[in-house]
């Protein structure tokens, strides 16, 4: 009959072992050989069993040598000394059996005996480096020398001491996590059990900047006293700190000062600040001749110039000129744009030119329209990848402009990584690093999390590729808003993340049993390939899962804008049994007779081919949940197909309007945290999985005319900082499959209906006619990808949800001077990051 082991428990595996550990059998003594058989002979044996094999044994006189010889016979009465040496990165852990202890195992042999060795992993030592400027971090025993080798091991109890060294025009802000408090420049900590400690450098403190800048019509001049401005255009000069200074403004030939702006106001001549931080001082002139405007407008492109000259503009200038001076405008459009009309003025009608006379300040209006438009777009690809926040994936972004000489723009990534205000700088600015309530350490496991904001967890860096998963459901995600106010009857605290992450894995049994994960964050190292189409082609900061609970609903509003007041998948339970009425994009393409597809993912999967059964492909993809899907095998079987079709298709002139690519679960390329700690799910080479797609349409004969939209589902229960976004409602069903006890059973409050978004997730708009290194700040989420939909094929919208999101065609694309008909070269993906479960970060 076979033995059954449990975790947690010791099983006596084999008559050996039974014999041989006394937690099977008997006691021990340590330093004698009681315990073991008879000796009928002149010799007795003795035997070590080394645990963990990461060590050897050595005898004193010779005879072990283990592990190649772990028993040896011994007279009768020989005194043996064994002495035990771990390999690097482990150490000794004691004597088991008729020894104990650290120390040598000294026996006086009278009978067999048997001794065990233990060794176990060295704690590990991390260090992070972080903040704004450079340095260093070295440690004393001396295995660490961060930047290049950034942790080590050491044994248990080994005080370890760090010393901090800045970089160029850097200084030491401080230590932090594990042992090490303060800004000392060493700090030293006992290591029992792995850690991390992060140094923060930031750079050193300039001298206020006092920026002048002009506006206005007209010319003028602005000087300092003390001296250091003296311009007539925008300028800047450094001052000490505390420093008075006074600017005065001199009007330029017919114009006169009309006022200060920025760190001064008013419209006397000259202006006092007192210079502490950077300053900015707009001084505008205007001129005292009638004005000239000219403004673009219309979906297309052009220029105006004029006689005299002074206008010369796209999209708004303006001039000033003489009373009484005629002025002859002349319109010129551009690429394939045509001029529409004049208007203002005195100015109408299509000629291509307009004469005003200025006896007052006058505007004109010039309008170029563009053909072209979003019916150039003719194929529409989408994915959404698993469980990811925005954050937690693309909040170190801005980081990656400064690194690869990317202009800086607005970007709401986490603060840590934004500039410091100052000239060009765009907000937000930067900030400390987000942190959130941890569990309580004085309620370690098995006992739940106990919330704690006395143990903040802060924002780091991932360097394992592989997480535990994280909790997504409905009851996470409103404890997330605010672990004191689920159902949101206040602003968000954005204060739960790390609790129910860590209520999470001590419910599955999880290493991080602290929900530290969810802090985590990737940068443009780990997901390269992402980072550099984010940042060539289109992205949003304010793109938002649709609804605040776990996939399968999400992904019923990616495909329905709805999922009929279900928070919970199909068939959870006898209150969400059945199959969803909603229609589905893909009937609105159908009856429109617009080509459509989903590709599924059948590696590792049960369905084998070719050729391949629909109704097993079926099983492979969302659409079986609704009523309509389950017809697809037999009333349009080759509209489900395998991915291998898709790259099938490109080649063969054959990709049809609307693609859906599910995600490919079984083959571990969905990017989802690892379910479980023995099938790690790398997100790396669920990263590489999508660039296949997208660089498989790129170096297509379809690239010229398709949009790919990349994104997630859900955010899996990682961190973000922005709230979720008041929505409207699809349809005017409230949740219809709560289990008793779920947030929103006994009270209630505006996250109760479905009239608010989730958490922010990643996206992109790759495109030939994408805007270049574009950032949209409109709010949205996934089913704003239907509307694109609808709007480019002329259907109808599926709900009241997606009807109400932006118009992506105007956000995202340039059909007027598309940036991208030849496409940018990226990066491979990074494959070569650690993959681990047992430790963080």
């Amino acid at each position: 009959m076979a033995r059954t082991c449990h975790r947690g428990l010791i099983c006596c595996l084999s008559s050996l072992l039974f014999l041989v550990l006394t937690g099977c059998g008997g006691g021990s003594t340590s330093g004698s050989s009681s315990g073991g058989g008879s000796n009928s002979g002149g010799s007795v044996q003795l035997t070590v069993l080394p645990s963990g094999g990461q060590g050897s044994i050595s005898s004193t006189p010779p005879g072990i040598t283990c592990g190649s010889t772990c028993s040896a016979d011994f007279s009768d009465g020989t005194q043996v000394t064994l002495t035990a040496s771990p390999m690097q990165n482990y150490y000794f852990a004691g004597w088991s059996g008729s020894c104990s202890g650290t120390g040598s195992c000294k026996l006086t042999l009278s009978q067999n005996t048997s001794v065990t060795a233990k060794f176990s992993t060295s704690p590990v030592l991390s260090i992070s480096l972080a903040g704004t400027g450079t340095g260093a971090v070295t440690s004393n025993p001396g295995q660490i020398n961060c930047g290049k080798i950034c942790s080590g091991s050491f044994d248990p109890d080994t005080p370890v001491t760090l010393s901090e060294t800045p970089g160029a025009n850097s200084t030491f802000a401080g230590w932090s996590g594990g042992g090490c408090t303060g800004t000392d420049s060493t700090c030293t900590t006992t290591i029992n059990d792995s850690e991390q400690v992060t140094a923060t450098f930031n750079p050193t403190l300039a001298l206020p900047l006092l920026t002048v800048n002009f506006a206005g019509t007209g010319a003028g001049s602005v000087s300092s006293n003390p001296p250091g401005i003296n311009c007539d255009t925008n300028c800047s000069h450094s001052f000490s700190f505390g420093t008075q200074v006074t600017l005065t403004e001199t009007p330029g030939a017919n114009a006169q000062f009309a006022g200060w702006s920025g760190n001064c106001t008013g419209t006397q001549s000259t202006c006092t600040v007192t210079l502490n931080t950077n300053m900015t001082v707009m001084a505008t002139f205007n001129s005292s001749e009638p004005l000239l405007t000219v403004t673009l407008a219309g979906t297309g492109s052009g220029m105006v110039t004029s006689i005299p000259g002074g206008i010369s503009c796209a999209p708004t200038c303006g001039a000033n000129f003489p009373t009484g001076t005629q002025v002859t405008l002349t319109e010129s459009p551009s690429g394939n744009s045509q001029f529409a009309g004049w208007s203002g003025g005195g100015c109408s009608g299509t000629n291509a030119t307009c004469t005003v006379t200025m006896n007052s300040s006058q505007q004109v209006t010039a309008t170029f329209n563009n053909p072209q438009n979003l019916s150039a777009i003719n194929h529409i690809i989408f994915i959404a990848q698993e469980n990811r926040s925005f954050d937690s994936y693309f909040g170190a972004l801005r980081e990656y402009w400064a690194q690869n000489g990317y202009p800086d723009q607005s970007f709401d990534g986490l603060p840590q990584f934004n500039p410091l205000q100052g000239p060009g700088v765009q907000p937000p600015y930067q900030g400390p690093p987000p942190t959130n309530p941890g569990c309580n350490p004085s309620n370690p496991p098995p006992d739940g999390c106990a919330y704690d904001p006395d143990n903040p967890v802060t924002s780091f860096h991932f360097i394992t590729q592989c997480i535990e998963n994280i909790d997504p459901l409905w009851d996470a995600s409103h404890f997330d808003w605010d672990f004191h106010d689920p159902e949101g009857n206040d602003p968000a605290a954005l204060n739960g993340f790390v609790w129910a992450a860590g209520a999470f894995a001590r419910y599955e049994g999880f290493n991080d049993a602290n929900g530290i994960r969810a802090m985590g964050y990737y940068d443009g190292g780990d997901l390269n390939y992402y980072y550099f189409m984010a940042s060539n082609f289109a992205t949003s900061d304010r793109w938002f899962m649709p609804m605040m609970t776990r996939t399968s609903p999400n992904r019923e509003y990616l495909v329905a804008a709805t999922s009929q007041g279900y928070v919970y998948p199909v068939g959870t339970d006898q209150n969400d049994m059945k199959l969803l009425t909603a229609t589905t994009i893909f009937q609105e393409l159908q009856a429109a007779n617009i080509s459509w597809k989903i590709y599924v993912d059948t590696e590792n999967s049960p369905c084998t081919g070719p050729p391949y059964d629909p109704t097993c492909l079926l099983t492979l993809s969302y659409i079986q949940n609704f009523q309509w899907g389950i017809t697809i095998p037999t009333q349009y079987p080759n509209n489900i197909a395998p991915v291998s079709q898709y790259f099938t298709d490109l080649q063969q002139g054959t990709l049809p309007q609307v693609a859906l690519f599910e995600p490919a679960a079984d083959a571990g390329y969905d990017e989802h945290p690892s379910e479980n700690d023995s099938t790690p799910n790398d997100m790396q080479r669920g990263a590489n999985y999508v660039s296949s797609l997208i660089n498989g349409l790129m170096t297509s004969s379809y690239w010229k005319d398709s949009a790919f939209i990349f994104t997630f589902d859900e955010f899996g229960g990682a961190y973000d900082h922005v709230s979720p976004q008041p929505a409207v409602s699809p349809d005017g069903i409230k949740p219809v499959d709560l289990k008793p006890g779920d947030v929103c059973t006994v009270k209630t409050g505006p996250l109760c209906d479905f009239t608010y978004t989730g958490y922010r997730v990643p996206m992109m708009v790759i495109s030939p006619y994408t805007k270049k290194n574009y950032v949209s700040h409109l709010v949205a989420d996934n089913t704003a990808i239907l509307k694109l939909i609808e709007e480019r094929f002329n259907l109808s919208p599926l709900t009241n949800r997606d009807a109400a999101q932006i118009d992506m065609s105007q956000e995202f694309f340039d059909f007027t001077n598309p940036p991208w008909m030849t496409p940018p070269s990226p990066p491979a993906q990074n494959l070569n990051g650690a993959c681990y479960l047992n430790q963080l970060p």
